[in-house]
């Protein structure tokens, strides 16, 4: 199928454009050259010579030769008559020489000290023991020696021949020795509890690092039906938050423990919240510390600590820094609430 535009364009198909150029005057060729100026000379679709018209009027001198055009460039370049320097260029050094400013050199001249005659014939008759007398009385014992300072003193004033007693000396450093183990027996502490043995009070287990994490619950479901222990302390046993829960569920039955410390442990937010909870309803436990775990307990966490002694009217002591200011000034206010109440308890009964 041929396309309608085409149909005009068959008659051109065998045109010799050629012969048609050369059948044009000399007339007519610079007008076809003038209309080829109106041509877009970065269309792409016209041939690279039709682009721009020729401008070259000189004829060819014959076939390209590189090193001759070298030539040809090099003695023009140097035919060619450099512009001149609105300064002309001269040899001489312009500005001021750079002089290194010298320091002064300062001379110093003995000064002549005038005496009376009198008092220099008195240090000219003068004999060395009495120069060092009075050098040691004027205070210069960089003038004498050590032997002839003792001599002119005594050693009545702290002052030796060899040494000088009175001198002010640092004190000694005291070697700091690494405290001793946990000498506490964890298998039968456990099996003391579990026995309800009364004379076991406090339970000390701080600083045993190879306690297992069952073991820690088995202590804390130990202690559900102790009644004779009134101190747990469990710091930095590497107690996580499994041992909390055991603790938060052995708060809610125990009523004999007063003091309870887990400081230094890595119990989370999760497993504080879980005491929290469980100390809402007890009555006996009157100290806690729960301070420094191995990342921060949130502010939701310490928001609910802070509601929990405001419920709980018998903590007297809380171990734990708070970060916010908020649950900070709440917790304050309520622990100071608690000994108060406690106090007047104790008027109260004193009175009576």
């Amino acid at each position: 199928m041929t396309l309608p535009f085409r149909k005009d364009l068959d008659k051109y198909k065998d045109l010799d454009e050629d012969e048609i150029l050369g059948k044009l005057s000399e007339e007519e060729l610079k007008q076809l050259e003038t209309v080829l100026d109106d041509l877009d000379p970065e269309n792409a679709l016209l041939p690279a010579g039709f682009r721009q018209k020729d401008q070259t009027a000189k004829k060819a001198s014959g076939p390209f030769d590189r090193e001759r055009l070298l030539a040809y460039l090099e003695k023009q370049a140097l035919e060619h008559k450099d512009r001149e320097d609105y300064v002309p260029f001269t040899k001489e050094k312009k500005g001021k020489i750079f002089i290194p400013k010298q320091k002064p050199v300062q001379s110093y001249t003995e000064e002549k000290i005038a005496l009376d005659p009198e008092l220099e014939e008195a240090l000219t008759s003068a004999t060395d023991t009495e120069l060092c007398d009075l050098a040691a009385i004027l205070g210069m014992s960089n003038l004498i020696t050590n032997n002839q300072f003792c001599d002119v003193v005594g050693s009545s004033n702290g002052v030796d021949k060899d040494s000088f007693s009175n001198i002010v000396k640092g004190e000694k450093m005291l070697p700091v020795f690494d405290e001793p183990p946990n000498p506490t027996n964890v298998e039968e502490t456990l099996q003391r509890i579990k026995a309800n043995d009364s004379r076991l009070v406090e339970v000390n287990l701080n600083n045993i690092k190879n306690i297992p994490i069952p073991t820690l619950k088995e202590f804390a479901k130990a202690l559900e039906t102790n009644t004779h222990v009134k101190n747990f302390s469990l710091a930095a046993t590497r107690s996580n938050d499994p041992v909390a829960v055991a603790l938060a569920d052995m708060l809610r039955v125990n009523t004999k423990l007063k003091s309870l410390n887990i400081e230094s442990n890595f119990i989370t937010g999760v497993g504080i919240l879980a005491l929290v909870d469980a100390l809402k309803d007890n009555e006996t436990l009157t100290e806690i510390k729960i301070d420094n775990q191995r990342q921060q307990l949130g502010t939701l966490a310490e928001v609910e600590i802070a509601k929990m002694l405001e419920e709980n009217t018998k903590i007297l002591k809380f171990g734990y820094h708070f970060t916010q200011q908020g649950p900070r000034a709440r917790a304050a206010a309520a622990i100071t609430k608690n000994n108060d109440l406690v106090r007047k308890r104790r008027v109260e009964g004193d009175s009576q």
